[in-house]
């Protein structure tokens, strides 16, 4: 597969899955919309497995895996499809930019890490200044429960977040396509109860860019996005990579504004890119290995 190819990939599924999220939930229960999306990407993901004859561990370490991934999932989605409905689809991927600060956060404090520098502690700040202006333009984003819709996509990040630092404690090294068949079979019972006791009826017609939704959200986003990650984190630089969460949080708010007519403020503006720049700070290190040259190519002189 072409490297590039699956790089604009990703940033174009990571860029859609917001609006997508947001467009599943119209004319259908949150707990439905997100219930079917795992029911298709489990089944997906399954078919690959056996398909490929990709090897399914069931050791210790790749329970728990399955377990802590399967739970953090399961909250994490369960509060994002709840807040879609409330504010613009754009902030879903701003605020889940914030990811990698809170998860070196919450290495430090829960697995000692000594990894927070200046310049990381500097980059949590300017994310923590973008975080607080979004908040308090969070009453003006044109519904009464915008700023639950934010608080509750807040706890979201950080329960993804830890679930990332408890993975990465657990170590395990099974194939990727295992772990989300794993992650998903064990999150989607949850999904279903949750569905069972807020509504537990099918609607009578799924309008159909609601239908069209939850079907790209449970292949693409539940099992294509992901293969394409992994295949992208193992041959390129982590550096190149990070920059993906840089782009696809100014794609997802434009792609609001185009097609679901979601009014961007200054404020709005001034707080994502006070995140971004707190992001950017924040991964300084693998970022700034992107403007040396190449070891043994001298640099240009002018």
């Amino acid at each position: 597969m072409s490297i590039p190819f699956a790089y604009l990939g990703i940033i174009l599924i990571w860029s859609t899955t917001p609006l997508a999220i947001q467009w599943s939930t119209e004319g259908t229960s949150f707990a439905l919309a997100v219930f079917a999306r795992m029911l298709i990407g489990v089944l997906v993901a399954a078919a690959v497995v056996i398909a490929w004859r990709i090897r399914f561990p069931l050791h210790d370490r790749a329970r728990r895996a399955y377990l802590v991934g399967g739970l953090g999932l399961f909250f994490a989605m369960a509060l994002t499809y709840w807040a879609a409905r409330y504010i613009h689809s754009g902030l879903i991927s701003v605020l889940f930019g914030l990811s990698p600060l809170a998860a070196g956060l919450l290495a430090a404090l829960f697995l000692g890490e000594r990894s927070l520098t200046r310049l990381k502690l500097t980059g949590m700040l300017l994310g923590a200044l973008g975080l607080a202006t979004i908040f308090i333009h969070g009453d003006s984003l044109g519904h009464e429960n915008a700023l639950p819709g934010l608080v509750a996509l807040l706890v979201a990040v950080f329960i993804y977040s830890g679930c990332l630092v408890w993975l990465k404690h657990i170590g395990d090294d099974s194939p990727p396509l295992a772990t989300t068949v794993g992650t998903l079979t064990v999150a989607l019972p949850f999904f279903g109860l949750v569905w069972y006791l807020t509504d537990g009826r099918l609607p009578e017609m799924v309008p159909p860019r609601a239908g069209a939704a939850i079907v790209y959200l449970g292949v693409f986003g539940s099992v294509i996005g992901f293969a394409l990650y992994y295949y992208v984190i193992k041959h390129l630089e982590t550096s190149k990579v990070a920059l993906i969460t840089l782009i696809t949080p100014v794609i997802a708010l434009l792609l609001g504004h185009w097609f679901n007519g979601e009014s961007i403020g200054l404020r709005l503006w001034f707080g994502t890119g006070l995140i971004l720049l707190g992001l950017s700070v924040h991964e300084w290190t693998m970022l700034a290995s992107l403007l040396r040259p190449p070891r043994g190519e001298p640099e240009a002189v002018g």
